[in-house]
């Protein structure tokens, strides 16, 4: 799918991964950012070994290219990080509610459906996660691999830098209401990256996403059927690591024996 979009001013290419047959069970509808990468992830012979084998449902998954601006595009629609990055983010929301999902809609209008959700890796899992925690009228899932969650709003070199005020997406979802239907799964490697701007002998790509894993269960999200953590202790910040992940997502999300 070549989709014009208004918004970003740009014509978005969709790659769309379709239930083998449409036996009439409500479908459910998958978001991919850096949907370029999905040929290398190997998401089509993922999706026909899990149908072949009967254990999932009827999943159409759209991977979304991103555009020359990914790390303006990519990032939280309410505010930009500290240099100014995801300053297109609000463009690239309102992209995928207000063109994208009504064109996949309207192109698959003969079907029902039963939800809908959006995943993501690195900084298009941070963008995964702002959209649906800012539309939870439209998604019930977020798939996040090697998420970017130290998106911050002051450089860590600065003195007045602190973790529980500057983090962006940790403070959007700790001020703000529970939707009790939203369910998150996370994904990240041990050697994601080697920082570890606290000194306590976590990378930061782990601590960041293990508090906001927290944050989320204060809010009230039951960590052991709202939340899934996958940590690859071998896992790097690349697409052969997220491609493990994937098939323990995608049952998670919407295997035969899964309980809704």
């Amino acid at each position: 799918m070549a989709l014009p979009s208004t918004h970003l001013q740009r014509t978005v290419t969709v790659d769309l991964y379709l239930p083998p047959t449409n036996s009439g069970e409500p479908v459910c509808l998958l978001l991919i950012n850096d949907g370029q990468d999905m040929d290398s992830l190997g998401l089509a012979p993922l999706l026909a070994e899990l149908y072949e084998s009967n254990r999932i449902r009827p999943l159409l998954c759209a991977a979304i290219h991103a555009g020359p601006n990914r790390k303006l595009e990519y990032g939280t629609a309410h505010m930009q990080d500290y240099k100014g990055r995801g300053s297109l983010a609000p463009q690239y929301s309102r992209f995928i509610i207000e063109e994208l999902l009504p064109g996949i809609r309207s192109a698959y209008a003969q079907w029902s459906w039963r939800e809908q959700a959006f995943a993501g890796f690195s900084l298009g899992a941070l963008s995964a996660l702002d959209i649906v925690w800012n539309h939870p009228q439209q998604f019930s899932t977020a798939g996040l691999f090697s998420g970017s969650f130290w998106w911050r709003s002051r450089d860590k070199l600065d003195a007045e830098y602190r973790d529980e005020n500057d983090r962006i997406m940790h403070r959007q979802i700790s001020q703000g209401i529970h939707y009790p239907w939203l369910r998150f799964f996370f994904e990240c490697g041990g050697a994601d990256e080697s920082e570890d701007r606290n000194q306590n002998g976590v990378i930061d790509s782990i601590d960041d996403t293990l508090d906001l894993i927290r944050v989320l269960t204060d809010k009230g999200y039951d960590p052991q059927t709202q939340i899934r953590y996958l940590q690859l202790d071998e896992g790097r910040h690349d697409i052969s690591t997220w491609a493990m992940a994937m098939p323990e997502f995608i049952e998670w999300g919407w295997g035969n024996q899964m309980s809704r």
